[in-house]
């Protein structure tokens, strides 16, 4: 299984309840989602507009709207699911200071340096929002650190509404497989094992078994990735050849 980098976990993150209620959302309608995002004559849904709202202090989205921006990131022209980390030395060198309990002011401004530019490239990089909702809060700057809290939650229940989880064809539904990891991280999940299932209607997806809480509790959860690699493959069509 490929190594998952540590992320810091405030104070202030609250874990998402798999039973918990959920907003009046549902499995998303993918098509749905494409037309609209792509539309600039829906004021409502299209992409660059809601980009706009989320980036800023804006905090009046509506559930609906974030989960249009969260799946509308699939139809965005530099969309690539297996992107590489922004300056992948500077996260290197910044593994240690995640995992080290005490940090100086000027790691603290690494970390919030870092965490912007990450957003600045990929919006729903939910790990990284979590570092930035962490310096915030180091930093005494509660009223934002609550801003992007209500983002991040939001994010999380778009993808706890999309299914349970339980069984492929109840599967979450994520646009980046690090969003995987995440959300179960920030669901106090342990990740322990990997396994990658297609089956005949061309569906695929990540099986992630995890450390039960309980003798009853499940062992595993299921992720569709099947719109991640429509769009990947769409983007690199020699890849699909290699593999005929």
């Amino acid at each position: 299984m490929r190594k998952i980098l540590l992320i810091i976990i405030s104070s202030v993150i609250l874990p998402i309840v798999m039973t918990a209620a959920k907003p009046s959302l549902s499995k998303p309608d993918l098509e749905a989602i494409k037309r609209a995002t792509t539309d600039e004559n829906d004021s409502v849904y299209y992409y660059p507009r809601l980009l706009a709202k989320f980036m800023s202090t804006d905090t009046t989205m509506t559930p609906e709207q974030f989960q249009y921006f969260y799946y509308g990131t699939y139809f965005q022209e530099d969309y690539d699911p297996y992107r590489g980390p922004v300056n992948p030395d500077e996260l290197k060198e910044l593994e240690r200071i995640y995992s080290t309990p005490d940090r100086k002011r000027s790691e603290l401004q690494r970390i919030e340096r870092y965490a912007i530019a990450s957003i600045e490239d990929n919006p729903v990089n939910l790990r990284q929002l979590t570092n930035r909702i962490f310096v915030f809060e180091q930093k005494g700057k509660l009223n934002e650190a609550k801003i992007w809290q209500y983002k991040l939650n939001r994010l999380l229940l778009v993808i706890a509404s999309s299914g349970s989880g339980a069984k492929p064809e109840d599967a979450w539904i994520v646009v980046y497989p690090q969003d995987e990891y995440d959300f179960l991280n920030m669901s106090n999940h342990t990740a322990i094992d990997h396994k990658f299932i297609s089956d005949d209607s061309a569906r695929a997806y990540d099986y992630i078994a995890v450390k039960p809480k309980t003798e009853d509790a499940p062992k595993g959860y299921y992720f569709d990735i099947s719109e991640v690699l429509k769009q990947y493959y769409a983007k690199h069509p020699g890849e699909v050849q290699s593999m005929d």
